[in-house]
């Protein structure tokens, strides 16, 4: 019998799959292919974060959506994703408005045009 999943786990989870979701969709959406071997980094950075914290703030970072994409750009950043096709990303973020991506995502973006 399988033992039954913690409330924690099951968060981390399905904040580590939000995350990659919203990776996939971030490289798609600008026509790149995504570089792996950083996206990797960056769900194992955003996994050792969220390990880290008090089940709490963890609840708190999985209900508010602020808090999450905060972790979420700490991770992308933390991971080298933000130096990953750098030129290309900041030519394209210059011209947000052509952007097929919703306003969340500046929180990558804005890594790029700093």
């Amino acid at each position: 019998m399988p033992e039954p999943t913690s409330p924690v786990s099951e968060s981390i989870q399905g904040l580590r799959e939000e995350f990659r979701s919203h990776l996939e969709t971030f490289y798609a959406r600008l026509n790149l292919a995504p570089p792996y071997e950083s996206v990797e980094k960056a769900i194992r950075a955003l996994t050792t974060a969220l390990h880290a914290m008090p089940k709490d703030e963890l609840t708190r970072v999985a209900a508010d959506s602020a808090l999450k994409w905060a972790q979420f750009r700490q991770a992308f950043e933390t991971s080298g994703l933000s130096k990953k096709h750098r030129g290309i990303i900041a030519g394209l973020a210059r011209d947000r408005t052509r952007l097929n991506l919703p306003a969340e995502y500046d929180q990558f973006l804005s890594l790029f045009t700093s």
